[in-house]
């Protein structure tokens, strides 16, 4: 059967004994990255001086994975694979679903077995009351992709989580504020790991901070959901009020989810 085995996302003490008990008895392991798996497997063996005795061990990861698919037959299935991502829960931003999929089309055995995970933690630590979340995994890097599944995040009337690597957390942070700066957003870095640390204000207030903190590591973001309110309004309708360019902005990049700067050009553009 299959074995999909979550791996600790920094603190070693959360693997657990069913996932160590799954690795004891794997004749193969797929990896998203070998040489990381196999490290893993030491710490582990040197600490709880156990023998991890499986030797076969097969890349399976995002650029690969459909060809693997491709040459995997049933019969495959006879001796106990499992299937480990680098750090964290398979399926969860990393691979192991098309896995899942095959077996579920061939009727084959599998099971999944819980364990960390930085969504549902960040989720526990945030301290919002909203018992819904969305989890939109990383952003695209730059472009129209990027824009459109920001203005989603944003437009959401449930709890939005995202991923984010130190190398664009601050060009996020100024997007979302640009969007609605009095939002309120939770940050949480390297969880689990020595240098875990979060932080839950406004979108303004975060960003300025940010400027000058140390933001290396990894990060979860959780967002408030967006305000819906009862009364419905069009773009027109704002548009056409006697009020500040700059207010009308910021109005209409609540709506639509752009942001501020980029709708203030457009209605100076129409002056």
């Amino acid at each position: 059967m299959l074995t999909l085995v979550p791996t600790p996302i920094g603190n070693l003490d959360d693997i657990s004994k069913r996932a160590i008990t799954a690795l004891l008895e794997a004749e193969l392991i797929y990896c998203e990255d070998t040489r990381v798996t196999k490290k893993l497997l030491q710490l582990l063996s040197e600490r709880e001086n156990l023998e991890f005795n499986c030797k076969d061990f097969k890349s399976f990861h995002s650029h690969n994975e459909n060809q693997i698919l491709k040459n995997l037959s049933p019969e495959d299935f006879n001796k106990n694979i499992v299937y480990v991502s680098d750090a964290g829960m398979p399926c969860v931003s990393d691979p192991g679903a098309t896995l899942v999929q095959y077996c579920i089309e061939n009727s084959l055995a599998y099971d999944v077995i819980p364990g960390a995970n930085a969504v549902l933690t960040a989720f526990a630590m945030s301290g919002f009351l909203n018992t819904e979340f969305t989890f939109f995994g990383f952003l695209a890097h730059k472009g129209k992709e990027r824009r459109e599944k920001l203005t989603k995040v944003m437009q959401s009337n449930t709890l939005s989580i995202l991923y984010e690597s130190p190398h664009r957390l601050l060009k996020t942070l100024e997007e979302i504020k640009d969007i609605d700066e009095n939002r309120t957003i939770f940050l949480a870095k390297e969880i689990t790991k020595l240098h875990q640390k979060s932080f839950k204000d406004s979108a303004i207030n975060i960003y300025e901070k940010f400027l000058s903190e140390n933001i290396r590591g990894e990060w979860v973001i959780v967002i408030e959901p967006a305000q819906i309110s009862g009364e419905s309004l069009e773009f027109a309708d704002i548009e056409s009020l006697d009020i500040a360019p700059k207010i009308k902005a910021k109005l209409l990049a609540k709506m639509t989810g752009k942001s501020v700067k980029e709708i203030y050009q457009q209605l100076l553009d129409k002056i």
